[in-house]
């Protein structure tokens, strides 16, 4: 069978029923049946039918008037009609109607089987592209997004309001908090989903670079332009253009970005031709935009151009309560990734994780337990296998809370001391912090360096000769 399609035949005449559906169901189509208009409409109704192919003429309701019926359930529903009136006004009714394709009596087997499969080709693309299409958005929607506390649903709910339309959006928020994230989100959500996106790092390309990356430039516009340019406005056509780091555009640039907003057509370098486009615009800054206009690094009336919807993302230090969905979503993935199992992480580490700011907000994040995951050496993170910094950030919060707790700070951090003074061998190490070897073995595991304990099952004499030949 070619696809699992099902198909309703709809004859008033038994015997030529019969003989196509028989047909039909030899080459591996599902098939059913009906004797009228009025018994197909009701198994369309009931079952899921991805063709109907009917008869004309027929008591009661026509073959057109079944078509009508099916299209007004669903509009999308492939219909060939089968005539025995092969005239061309049959057929310019047939097709004006909305059929998708006709058929004259007597019937060739051969030409019907061509047909259907014209038919059920061309729709199996359009539906195979249409879920490409929404997995593209699902996925775009929702990867790295990842949030449930109140400031983050509010900013989910502003994505899904404002990506139909057409208004200019910025986005702002402090580097790392995934504000390209939500500009693909607006983007695949839009009308818009089919089109290009295109991105612009308004702060990654050099001046003399950034009028022509944007604009295009004509052959010969300057020195090395051997040919003709496209710009990104150009490439973005009938889709969506993301200008990042905006604070960071040239003051002659803004003046032209303007006139894009304002009119929907620019000038190519070294051409005098206006060019068309019809692009929408999300813009992001890190920076304080305001301060940037005292200081005439930004135009106020730009700024107000872009500013017709603003998103802010918050940090991820003022989001807290999703830490632990972020954590869980990245170990996830860059178990799967890396090919490794991954059960989780030890409570001190997750309380590292729980505790610790972010300067670098959810890009940092991701960063750290892609890190973990790569070098732990065990199925779940210890706190060893987080970077030293996280650990010394901790280990300075730690100070001042309670006794207990700075105590264990103060320990790790000694014992990760001893353990680079004596380059890994644990005799040396435990000598150097005055406990027994034993006591250490035991801190270790206790604080999560698992990549120096030795494992429980191993033999301690063989454990000590690779401290030891780590040493040499």
């Amino acid at each position: 069978m070619p696809y699992h399609f099902r198909i309703l035949v709809v004859d008033d005449e038994p015997a030529q029923r019969e003989l196509i559906s028989g047909f039909l169901k030899k080459q591996g189509f599902d098939v059913s049946s009906a004797e009228n208009g009025v018994k197909a409409v009701e198994l369309f109704r009931q079952d899921s039918i991805d063709l109907v192919l009917t008869d004309q003429k027929m008591p009661h309701m026509s073959g057109l008037d079944l078509l009508q019926a099916v299209r007004a359930i669903n509009p999308e529903a492939p219909v060939i009609l089968m005539t025995a009136f092969g005239s061309i006004e049959a057929a310019v009714s047939a097709i004006q109607g909305g059929a998708n394709d006709y058929l004259t009596k007597p019937l060739n087997l051969d030409e019907l089987l061509y047909r259907i499969r014209q038919v059920t080709d061309r729709y199996r693309i359009i539906n195979e592209n249409r879920e490409l299409r929404e997995a593209l958005r699902e996925r775009h929607r929702i990867e790295g997004i990842i949030g449930e506390s109140g400031q983050m649903l509010d900013v989910l709910s502003l994505v899904r309001r404002v990506a139909p339309s057409e208004a200019t959006v910025l986005i702002r928020g402090e580097s790392g908090t995934g504000k390209e994230l939500i500009a693909k989100a607006i983007h695949f959500a839009s009308p818009r989903a089919s089109g290009p996106l295109v991105k612009v790092n308004c702060a990654s390309l050099p001046e003399t670079l950034l009028e022509s990356e944007l604009f295009g430039h004509e052959k010969g516009a300057f020195t090395g332009a051997v040919t003709s340019r496209q710009g990104r406005f150009e490439l973005a056509n009938g889709g969506t253009l993301f200008l990042d780091e905006i604070g960071d555009l040239p003051l002659h640039l803004q003046a032209k970005l303007l006139r894009v907003l304002q009119e929907r057509e620019y000038e190519k370098v070294g051409s005098s031709r206006p060019v068309k486009v019809d692009v929408r615009i999300l813009a992001a800054s890190h920076r304080p935009l305001e301060a940037l206009i005292k200081a005439g690094e930004l135009r106020e009336d730009l700024y107000y151009r872009l500013n017709v919807v603003t998103i802010l993302i918050p940090p991820l230090r003022e989001r807290r309560s999703d830490l632990s969905l972020l954590i869980e979503h990245f170990l996830r993935r860059f178990a799967e990734k890396n090919g490794k199992t991954i059960r989780g992480v030890t409570r001190e580490a997750r309380d590292i994780l729980l505790r610790y700011d972010y300067p670098g907000n959810v890009r940092e994040l991701e960063n750290l337990i892609e890190r973990a995951v790569v070098l732990t050496r065990d199925e779940v993170i210890g706190s060893g296998d987080l970077p030293l910094t996280v650990q010394d950030s901790e280990a300075a919060d730690e100070q001042g809370t309670n006794l207990t707790v700075t105590v264990e700070a103060l320990e790790r951090r000694m014992i990760r001391d001893a353990l680079a003074r004596s380059r890994g061998v644990q005799t040396e190490a435990a000598e150097l912090l005055g406990i027994s070897e034993r006591a250490l073995r035991y801190k270790l595991i206790k604080y999560g360096f698992r990549e120096e304990a030795p494992s429980p099952d191993s033999d301690p004499e063989e454990a000590q000769s690779r401290g030891q030949s780590g040493s040499e």
